[in-house]
């Protein structure tokens, strides 16, 4: 194991993990078979209708996940198995959480000023460092794609009320 990574405890179990994923694809394929019925699923004069391939697809993925789960009651060997210890799931979530919460505010702040925040919290957290280079470098680096995407390449980017008070929009 390697150190900082865990307690050696199961955070959950892969048969948890499992069972899990297997409910949300097949989830996902009942949202794609509903929606499909919603559209069409017929052959129509002209062809198929517009719900006709999606519907096969989240059948399909409906199909598949319940053989997945299935599999995981009846044919797992190793109940107790963990898919992910207390330690890692802790690092993954250090990441993880800051991120989600980095996209929440590229629709309020705007890209920029997000990732400004994004890469100055990242390098003082976890690089513990000095406030001058964390500012160069997240500064610079929105600076850098604002100048690439936006002078450039024409390519407007979401844009938050930093942006319209500098009259960048």
């Amino acid at each position: 194991m390697v150190e900082g990574q865990g307690e050696g405890k199961a955070a959950f179990s892969q048969k948890s993990a499992e069972i899990v994923v297997a409910a949300l694809f097949f989830l996902a394929g009942a949202i794609v078979v509903y929606d499909s019925l919603r559209l069409g699923t017929k052959w129509a004069e002209d062809g198929p209708e517009a719900g006709y391939f999606p519907f096969i697809v989240g059948v399909m993925i409906c199909v598949a996940s319940a053989i997945n789960l299935a599999a995981v009651f009846f044919w797992s060997r190793d109940d107790a198995k963990a898919f992910v210890e207390v330690g890692q799931l802790k690092m993954v979530l250090a990441v993880l959480v800051p991120t989600a919460i980095y996209v929440g505010l590229i629709g309020w702040l705007g890209i920029y000023v997000a990732s400004i925040l994004f890469i100055a919290f990242f390098m003082r957290w976890l690089g513990k460092y000095d406030w001058w280079k964390l500012a160069a470098v997240s500064i610079g680096n929105s600076v850098f794609f604002f100048v690439i995407f936006e002078v450039w390449f024409k390519i407007p980017l979401p844009k938050g009320p930093l942006e319209a008070l500098l009259r960048l929009n």
